[in-house]
């Protein structure tokens, strides 16, 4: 048989043999050109499609307040930022005549002896509330958090630490805002709420679309008393006056679950609101969005 010289393979052939090969060479592997960019820890997820970068914001701190009336209206509040821009709200604004709902909602830094009690009565009346929790009262209590969903309330953050959103950049939000939900899942099993509660109401633009950005709705009030300080409690019949003044359809409770007063008070309150035709209600009806 005779041999072939390589020398005598047609010059198409060789020409054809060097293009493949040089193709073969230029071309990016198919894992690097098929999968998708990398992205951060902190990936933002995106608002209809479109990303707003909240270091476009102004960081301008503004401090939750409102103005109290006593027609049982939703009372006059800050209006230096839209809020609705933000996926924040204080009181339930869309409501049609002869609605009265009331959205129940405690700050919980820490147990002192009263959330137990607390849940008790609102079991009685059949009443959802949502607890906004810092991650030391996830660590010290996980069974109330345990309880909490399991008799269906809302569990919502308030950040590992208790920070000030404004004087801090947007990673250590993030970090603060999903370390603490993903410890009560750890420590609980239970998924955090997508509810978010700025610690002492301070916020401003930047921080109000961080947290949107996150997928959370942020949770402001349209009643509040005080009732925080343990050493200085207002009493009982004090926090029943509150809500018996100032209460409105739509209303947002803020009520502290280390306060005596509460705790005495709390069974009154609601049993008054009840003959006033007011019902209670989850968060989850308060958001068309979250509700869908």
């Amino acid at each position: 048989m005779k041999k072939t010289n390589f020398f005598s393979i047609p010059l198409f052939f060789l020409f054809l043999f060097a293009s493949i090969f040089f193709s073969a060479c230029q071309a990016p592997a198919a894992s690097e050109s098929s999968s998708p960019e990398k992205t951060s820890e902190l990936t933002t997820e995106k608002d209809n499609g479109v990303y707003t970068d909240p270091s476009t914001l102004p960081n301008t701190m503004a401090s939750w307040w409102f103005k109290r009336n006593e027609n049982h209206e939703i009372p006059e509040v800050q209006n230096e930022i839209d809020l609705t821009k933000y996926d924040a709200w204080y009181a339930k604004t869309d409501i049609t005549d002869g609605e009265k709902p009331v959205f129940l909602t405690f700050d919980c830094g820490y147990e002192n002896g009263y959330t137990p009690g607390i849940l008790d009565v609102l079991k009685k009346h059949k009443a959802p509330a949502a607890f906004f929790v810092c991650k030391h009262f996830i660590e010290d209590q996980p069974d109330l958090i345990k309880r909490m969903k399991e008799e269906g309330h809302v569990v919502g953050n308030h950040t590992s630490n208790h920070i000030c959103m404004p004087e801090n950049d947007e990673r250590t939000i993030r970090e603060e805002i999903a370390d603490n939900a993903n410890y009560m899942k750890e420590a609980t099993g239970y998924e955090m709420d997508p509810f978010f509660r700025p610690p002492k109401g301070e916020y401003s633009e930047r921080t109000l679309q961080i947290t949107k950005n996150m997928g959370y709705t942020t949770v402001f009030w349209s009643l509040a008393y005080p009732d925080y300080d343990v050493n200085n409690q207002p009493g009982a019949d004090y926090v029943i006056e509150r809500f018996d003044k100032y209460i409105h359809p739509g209303a947002i409770p803020l009520i502290h679950n280390i306060s005596e007063s509460n705790a005495q008070a709390l069974d009154t309150v609601l049993t008054n609101l009840e003959k006033e035709g007011y019902s209670f209600q989850s968060l989850y009806n308060l958001s068309q969005a979250k509700n869908s």
